[in-house]
C-alpha cells in the first residue's frame, strides 16, 4: 500500500520540478553502509564491492531504511509564506505575484510547511542505492542542471558538476567529511513524476 510522505526541496530545486527539468533526487544514506573486505554490510545484508547500483526487495536489511518506496507519494515542502487567505511559495512560477516585492512577506522555512499548503505531489517511480559519484551527465541533468561549458572558451560547468556543487553546498561543514562529494557516500537514487494531489490527503 502506498504511503503519502513529505519530502524537502529548495527553492532552486522547486523551480527545476516545476519546469520539468528534475525528475531524480539524491539523499544520504544514514547510516552508511560499512566495507569489511571486498564486501560492504549494514545490517545482515552485504552486496558486491564491484556493484554501482543496488535495488532493494522486502526482506534486504536496508529496505525498511528506504525513506520511500515506489508508489509512494511525496509531498514538497518548500519555502512558503502566508498570503490572503491563502499560500505563496518562493519558487513562482507566474508573474504575479513576485517573491520578494512586499517587505511584509515573511517567508517560512520549507520544515515548517503544512501538508495542507502543499501544491506539488510526486509520485515515486524507482528507488536504488548507489555511490554518489555514480551519476553521469545525463543524470546531473534530470537533477536539473545543465552543461553550460562554452566550447570557445572553456567556461562554464557540466551538469555532473553544477550537481555536485550543490551537494556540497547542502552538507553541513562537520560532515563533509562523511558525506561530502569527494568521500564518494551511498545515497538514495529517488526517481518520480508529478502527480495529482491523492484524494484525503488534505491534511
Amino acid at each position: 500500500m502506498s504511503r503519502v510522505l513529505p519530502i524537502l526541496f529548495n527553492t532552486e530545486m522547486v523551480q527545476a520540478i516545476l519546469d520539468g527539468r528534475k525528475t531524480v533526487t539524491r539523499r544520504v544514506v544514514k547510516p552508511q553502509p560499512i566495507q569489511v573486505g571486498f564486501f560492504w554490510k549494514i545490517g545482515w545484508a552485504a552486496w558486491s564491492n564491484n556493484i554501482s547500483s543496488l535495488h532493494l526487495m522486502p526482506g534486504h536489511s536496508l529496505y525498511n531504511r528506504m525513506p520511500c518506496h515506489t508508489g509512494d507519494i511525496l509531498y514538497v515542502r518548500e519555502t512558503w509564506a502566508e498570503w490572503t487567505g491563502g499560500y505563496i511559495y518562493r519558487a513562482w512560477p507566474y508573474p504575479f505575484p513576485q517573491p520578494g516585492c512586499y517587505p511584509t512577506t515573511v517567508w517560512r522555512p520549507s520544515i515548517h510547511m503544512p501538508k495542507e499548503a502543499a501544491r506539488i505531489w510526486l509520485k515515486v517511480t524507482d528507488v536504488r542505492v548507489e555511490r554518489l559519484q555514480d551519476i553521469n551527465e545525463m543524470g546531473g541533468k534530470r537533477e536539473g542542471f545543465v552543461n553550460d561549458i562554452c566550447l570557445e572558451d572553456g567556461t562554464g560547468k557540466s551538469a555532473v558538476k553544477h550537481f555536485a556543487d550543490l551537494w556540497e553546498s547542502t552538507i553541513k561543514k562537520e560532515d563533509i567529511d562523511k558525506y561530502g562529494w569527494e568521500v564518494n557516500p551511498w545515497v538514495w537514487v529517488i526517481e518520480f513524476e508529478m502527480c495529482e494531489k491523492p484524494e484525503g490527503s488534505s491534511k
